[in-house]
């Protein structure tokens, strides 16, 4: 995460432009906002900020670009039952003769993400050609794509164009739709939980009062400020805890020569996975109310904690939740998007409980449908 941090511009331009265009389009809007929509246009940009230097524009025209979202949408309940039975993937969308079509320029079977990521490197690869080294291409920080295309210049054997263009489209799908999954899912949860909300909005005002936040005017909050507000991280933790955004197994292969696994000897080559769903219910790990969203359990018990042996239990207790949560993967295998997706919900939710009222619309039941009323900026 620290060197991740190098990143928070290309967040910071983007949150920004989302509080404003928040204010613009959704204020006493009768309306209300399809706010998992309207999140998952700011994950996009903002992965398209980070990745290119430059947005998709989801969030300037307030609309979906070029479908990429509703392709996505489609794609995501394409690939959930192919995922499971891969071999249909070879009668359809890796068809042979599906493909050759697409090679001959018959059909066109190019992703909308990966014609912006081919626009984008179209953009840099000329300069590239003109001597420039990738380093030096003239943004305002090395996004990924400049250090997609420095690894491309050091080792072409190995990073070629192509694995250039698949990694940088790679990560605006995985970049994008898995974080705002996770941001409906905190917002979702504090609006029906009332309590939980009003105590998040208390720590977030009496941190305001104290002078913990730089910006007094947009509302934006840092990363090292969202870090000083424990209750926002319990809130966040609880959320991934009860929502996780990977919905199927995270498979492994086991080791050829086989391992135990909960009690059962289980042979090499076996596809084996745990499902976030499943590990996050458990109830000797977080308690029997584990299907309750209470953010409290993630604070240690200040009852408890007055004893040295009470504070050495909490800290156990917590530590191995932290250890059990499984919305990102766990060990090597851990999802490599991590800390830009935590980097964004630490700051989106916390700048947008500064700026915004956000209340469910009474004419739904979701407070996915929400409005929004502007809030004067502690």
């Amino acid at each position: 995460m620290s060197a991740l941090v190098q990143y928070e511009p290309f967040v910071d331009n983007t949150t920004k432009l989302f509080l404003e265009q928040t204010r613009k389009f959704y204020v006493n809007n009768p309306k209300g906002c399809d706010f998992t929509q309207w999140l998952q246009f700011y994950a996009f940009d903002v992965i398209g900020e980070i990745t290119y230097s430059k947005r998709h524009g989801f969030v300037e025209k307030n609309k979906d670009i070029d479908g990429i979202v509703s392709y996505l949408s489609w794609l995501f309940l394409y690939v959930a039952p192919i995922g499971q039975i891969p071999f249909l993937d070879r009668l359809l969308l890796k068809n042979p003769i599906y493909l050759k079509l697409s090679q001959w320029g018959f059909i066109d079977a190019t992703f909308p993400v990966a014609r912006f990521a081919s626009n984008r490197m179209a953009e840099r690869l000329p300069e590239l050609s003109n001597g420039k080294s990738a380093s030096d291409l003239g943004v305002k920080s090395p996004d990924l794509l400049s250090k997609f295309l420095a690894a491309h210049e050091a080792h072409p054997e190995f990073m070629s164009q192509t694995l250039v263009q698949t990694m940088a489209v790679s990560m605006a799908f995985a970049g994008s739709e898995t974080t705002a999954i996770s941001l409906s899912a905190v917002f979702y949860f504090l609006l029906k939980n009332p309590d939980a909300l009003k105590r998040l909005l208390i720590e977030i005002d009496d941190a305001a009062r104290a002078g913990a936040f730089g910006d007094s005017e947009t509302g934006l909050v840092t990363w090292h400020e969202s870090q000083r507000l424990p209750y926002l991280d319990a809130c966040i933790k609880e959320a991934f805890r009860l929502h996780p955004a990977a919905g199927l197994p995270l498979e492994r292969i086991v080791p050829q020569q086989g391992a135990e696994i909960a009690g059962h000897f289980v042979p090499g080559g076996t596809i084996v996975g745990c499902s976030a769903w499943l590990i996050h219910m458990n109830k000797s790990i977080f308690g029997e109310d584990a299907e309750v969203y209470r953010p409290e359990r993630w604070l240690p018990d200040e009852e408890l904690s007055k004893t040295e042996s009470g504070k050495d239990a909490e800290d156990h207790r917590i530590k191995e939740m932290n250890g059990t949560m499984f919305q990102f993967g766990m060990g090597s295998r851990t999802c490599i998007g991590k800390n830009i997706s935590l980097l964004e919900i630490y700051k989106l939710v916390p700048s947008m409980l500064r700026r915004f009222e956000d209340t469910p619309n009474a004419e739904t039941e979701s407070p996915a449908q929400s409005s929004a009323n502007e809030t004067s900026i502690a």
